[in-house]
């Protein structure tokens, strides 16, 4: 479904010091930013922000940054994080395809993709979050023994994903079909996700580590 332009999102989102609009004048310098030595997350696609708020407030030691594409989507995701007074987020409305520009060597401690576009067609595979080309620019600003954590209801993705990791140089050391009768007690559910399992769609996970 295409989102309706809001035009006043963005505006709303660059009046934010939450919001990030110029993120390359930020790299190897997020620590100040924060103004604390935690750790650095990402949820690459964070969409309206549920997963992002729930992990920033139950890991209040570290810091998190939810990048997505869409203004239409971010200013929800602005707006939970304000509703929640989670300090210790950030947004930052850009296109993933230019974050290597964003974050410096050994900058970010783990990285969450949560049911990404899939991308199906052949010519259109490179455009995925975990295909080998972005999970070799991952691996410059991660730090080392680094964890990707990736969940889909996505087959195909999923399984091709799994190579990819493996050919970039990642270990899979946790993988599930069907994660929410795995027993996995780390789950924080998204708003896709909880949609989708009331429908009877299972959600597959693994846990990449850099080698």
């Amino acid at each position: 479904m295409r989102l309706r332009k809001k035009w006043w999102a963005r505006p709303e989102m660059e009046a934010s010091n939450l919001t990030i609009i110029n993120p390359s004048l930020f790299k190897g310098k997020w620590k100040n930013e924060f103004k604390n030595d935690g750790e650095i997350h990402l949820e690459l696609g964070c969409g309206r922000g549920k997963f992002l708020c729930t992990q920033a407030l139950n890991n209040k030691h570290i810091n998190y940054i939810g990048i997505d594409l869409k203004d239409e989507v971010l200013i929800y995701a602005l707006k939970k994080v304000v509703e929640a007074e989670a300090k210790n987020i950030r947004i930052i409305p850009m296109n993933i395809s230019k974050i290597e520009d964003v974050f410096d060597r050994d900058e970010v401690g783990r990285i969450y993709i949560n049911f990404c576009n899939p991308w199906p067609k052949r010519r259109q595979k490179k455009r995925r979050l975990t295909h080998i080309g972005f999970l070799n620019i991952y691996k410059k600003f991660l730090k080392p023994k680094s964890e990707v954590w990736f969940k889909t209801d996505d087959k195909g993705l999923f399984e091709e994903s799994q190579e990819y990791f493996v050919e970039s140089g990642f270990s899979i050391d946790y993988i599930t079909y069907d994660l929410h009768d795995s027993g996995f007690t780390n789950n924080v559910v998204t708003e896709y996700e909880e949609k989708f399992t009331s429908l009877g769609m299972k959600t597959m996970f693994l846990i990449a580590k850099i080698l």
